[in-house]
């Protein structure tokens, strides 16, 4: 059967055994010469193979003269390993604590949003309020164009609505200020779980 290449890896690993071996410092023709002969890396992918090694700061390099040498030693890369091994310990660190964060974080939002008989009670209630101001104030739309003298008579005769629906609006109130004591919500999120308009406010 057909003999399996060598993967990138296996290749770049080779190379290193040619530095760390031999403790020398190489040309590029020297690396050529030595490592299809002696670790089975073909000529055509050295010069690939090296430069990756530069790449990554396994392999050191410098130009004297006209040449450009390289050369690698043992103390090095295991000096680069433990750097390495340690940047990534602190990344795994890093990333370990920003879960935690984020999970006590996703418990402490379901605090509150449980479905316990008080919040359905609240809710009930407030779309009583809700609906009993609509029909408040949908009353006196109704007469708002009226006659002068007919909204003057109405006035008299409602008297008492206006202040009984700003009175049910100070409850609403009171019962969003209660809900953000209690259960240290915004108001934004009140108003959105429960339907309360942007613009809700007393009757004028």
């Amino acid at each position: 059967s057909k003999k399996k290449g060598l993967s990138f890896e296996e290749k770049r690993a080779r190379m290193m055994e040619i530095f760390f071996e031999t403790k020398d410092v190489f040309q590029l023709k020297d690396i050529e010469k030595i490592a299809p002969k002696e670790k089975g890396i073909t000529s055509m992918s050295v010069k690939e193979i090296l430069q990756s090694l530069v790449d990554d700061g396994m392999v050191d390099t410098d130009r004297i003269g006209t040449s450009n040498y390289f050369w690698a030693f043992p103390s090095k890369a295991l000096h680069t390993r433990k750097r390495k091994l340690e940047e990534l310990e602190s990344q795994f660190a890093e990333s370990s604590q920003k879960k935690e964060a984020l999970q006590k974080s996703i418990e402490k939002s379901k605090i509150g949003r449980e479905d316990t008989a008080e919040r359905a009670a609240l809710t009930e209630e407030l779309a009583a309020l809700r609906q009993k101001k609509e029909q408040l104030k949908a009353e006196i739309d109704k007469y708002r164009e009226c006659d002068p003298d007919v909204v003057e008579e109405m006035r008299f005769f409602f008297g008492g609505a206006k202040e009984a629906a700003n009175r049910w609006t100070d409850n609403i109130f009171s019962i969003k200020s209660w809900a953000k004591r209690k259960f240290g919500f915004e108001e934004s999120r009140i108003d959105k779980s429960f339907g309360i308009p942007e613009d809700f406010d007393y009757i004028d």
